[in-house]
């Protein structure tokens, strides 16, 4: 008779005549294997080793496969669900996901403080007033401050330092000869005749106020009469040469400077049209764009020592 111990094995084993491993469909008794109990049980819980792996045949082999494309470039493993290895993997990469978006969000705020410093000194240079020159007490479409600085030096020491007063501007007095000869017995001494053509050259020449029409061609000034231009990179002075005498003509329908070949320049009666070439009382070269050219404003300035002008 069976012991207690052979009837429980001796179940079991039938039980279990069907697993996998079984070679055949029928039970093998017990005294012809003589198999221990527990050798059942690992078919039902494989043993597993302190390192956390199973260790019989039927263990599962977790083997790396090759990175998935469209996952997130770590390593899967065969076995495994999927939604594990998801949760697992996913820290380092939202990390690395975070800190690009770190750094895009730096860049963008990088250029927007660029961007906006950009606009800041664009719109800083576009508003920002015009510097007031120096004892100028009316604005000039032709005065610079290089060309201010130029002119000045180049005045007649009687007059250095003095205020500038507008007496005649075509854009405020009208476009006319006339005018301007009735406008320059405001102040008398030396004063500065300043004009500019279509194509962006300024030029004029220093005359003696108040200006005198003569019924004749009757050359007028001193040799401290010059005339200058800006046309050839920087302004450029011509100063009497000492050949004539022609220094200015002044009509009541023409103004013009220096004498000998060419006039060096020339305005007509309406101030609209004008004439520039060499000449031999200044040795100056054409000081305009073209030896005929459009005018487009003519200036008078007259110099004072009193700190206030109405005109």
């Amino acid at each position: 008779m069976y012991t207690l111990k052979e009837k429980v094995t001796e179940r079991l084993s039938r039980l279990f005549a069907d697993a996998p491993n079984s070679s055949s469909s029928q039970a093998r008794p017990y005294s012809e294997e003589r198999k221990p109990l527990s050798s059942y049980f690992s078919y039902i819980i494989p043993p597993v080793s302190f390192d956390g792996s199973k260790s019989n045949k039927h263990q599962y082999d977790l083997k790396p496969c090759q990175p998935v494309a469209g996952r997130y470039g770590n390593e899967k493993y065969e076995g495994l669900d999927d939604s594990l290895h998801r949760y697992v993997d996913c820290s380092p990469v939202c990390k690395n996901k975070d800190s690009l978006n770190n750094k895009d969000d730096e860049d963008q705020a990088s250029r927007r403080s660029t961007s906006s410093s950009e606009v800041f000194e664009e719109a800083s240079e576009q508003h920002s007033p015009r510097k007031p020159l120096p004892n100028l007490t009316n604005d000039s479409i032709f005065i610079s401050a290089d060309l201010y600085e130029f002119l000045e030096s180049s005045l007649p020491n009687i007059v250095k330092g003095c205020q500038w007063v507008l007496l005649y501007s075509t854009l405020k007095h009208g476009i006319s000869l006339r005018t301007l000869i009735r406008r320059s017995s405001e102040l008398p001494g030396p004063c500065l005749l300043i004009v500019g053509d279509v194509q962006g050259a300024v030029f004029g020449g220093l005359l003696e106020c108040p200006l005198k029409p003569t019924p004749k061609r009757k050359y007028q000034g001193t040799n401290q009469t010059f005339v200058f231009t800006t046309i050839y990179g920087e302004p450029r002075l011509f100063r009497p040469t000492g050949a004539n005498r022609y220094y200015y003509l002044c009509l009541s329908e023409l103004l013009a400077l220096g004498g000998g070949g060419n006039f060096a320049l020339s305005l007509d009666g309406d101030l609209l049209t004008g004439t520039s070439g060499p000449c031999e009382t200044f040795g100056n070269l054409c000081l305009a764009h073209s030896p005929e050219f459009e005018l487009k404003n003519v200036e008078l300035w007259g110099f004072t020592h009193a700190s206030h002008y109405l005109t």
